[in-house]
């Protein structure tokens, strides 16, 4: 045998064994679930959004004239645990079946679009997206449900205080167009809290100069009310978020609802 085959078998045998090395360091350090959570892809469905994004002004195109994809998979095993099933206060509060809830509005930390101070609260109408900001120019960000046209609220506030499992007590002119609430009324104790309250887990009550605004930013077992304009006025979170929002902010947070 010559010295080149010789020198070539050698390599040969020193590769195999470096590369099966190599191969087992991998698979002794990184067991499959970590691996498939660690390398799980992200997308964006446009046809489900209904709306393409724009950066500077111009739609992103891919090469086959698309929006290109990005965001969160719906089955995200993440997701089944931030909307999973939750015990809290003496009550068990709904999963939610997230899978059919557009993935835009599912709670994820984002760059923050605002130049706000860390804190702050963000409604935007628009786009039904309440924002915390966060430090270092980002931003916790959740879907929202709004009020119908002509029951909404903006300007400029302040979260006065925050309740769990709050009373709700309808305004006199709610009751007036309903009059079946007059039983949850001020003068008739109001509805204590639970989950059938229509104010959910948490409850934050926005003033404005010192005066209640009658707003609130509160939970909601109705789900599909996310990303739509369908309550009177106040602004409505899935109860998980709104439980995960309410632990976030302390003190007299601002908030901004435009």
């Amino acid at each position: 045998m010559t010295d080149t085959a010789l020198s070539r078998r050698r390599f040969l045998q020193f590769s195999g064994l470096a590369m099966a090395s190599g191969l087992a360091g991998c698979t002794s350090s990184m067991n499959t679930d970590r691996f498939r959570d660690e390398t799980r892809p992200y997308f964006r469905n446009p046809a489900l959004e209904g709306r393409p994004e724009y950066i500077d002004g111009r739609q992103p195109t891919s090469l086959y004239g698309q929006t290109p994809p990005s965001g969160l998979l719906p089955e995200s095993s993440r997701y089944a645990a931030i909307y999973g099933q939750v015990f809290d206060g003496g009550y068990q509060v709904p999963a939610v079946p997230y899978q059919q809830i557009d993935a835009r509005y599912y709670r994820q930390e984002v760059e923050s679009p605002f130049g706000e101070r860390p804190g702050t609260i963000i409604v935007d109408t628009g786009n039904r997206f309440l924002y915390l900001i966060l430090p270092n120019g980002r931003a916790m960000r959740y879907g929202v449900g709004i009020g119908r046209q002509g029951f909404s609220w903006s300007g400029r506030g302040v979260i006065q205080w925050k309740q769990a499992w709050p009373k709700w007590t309808p305004p006199d002119e709610m009751v007036s167009r309903q009059p079946e609430l007059v039983k949850y009324s001020a003068s008739n104790g109001g509805m204590p809290g639970g989950l059938n309250n229509p104010l959910g887990a948490r409850a934050l009550y926005i003033f404005q100069n010192g005066q209640d605004t009658l707003y609130r930013l509160h939970g909601s077992p109705e789900w599909k009310s996310i990303g739509k304009a369908v309550s009177s006025g106040c602004v409505r979170m899935l109860n998980q978020d709104v439980m995960d929002l309410y632990d976030r902010v302390k003190g007299k947070a601002p908030i901004l609802v435009i």
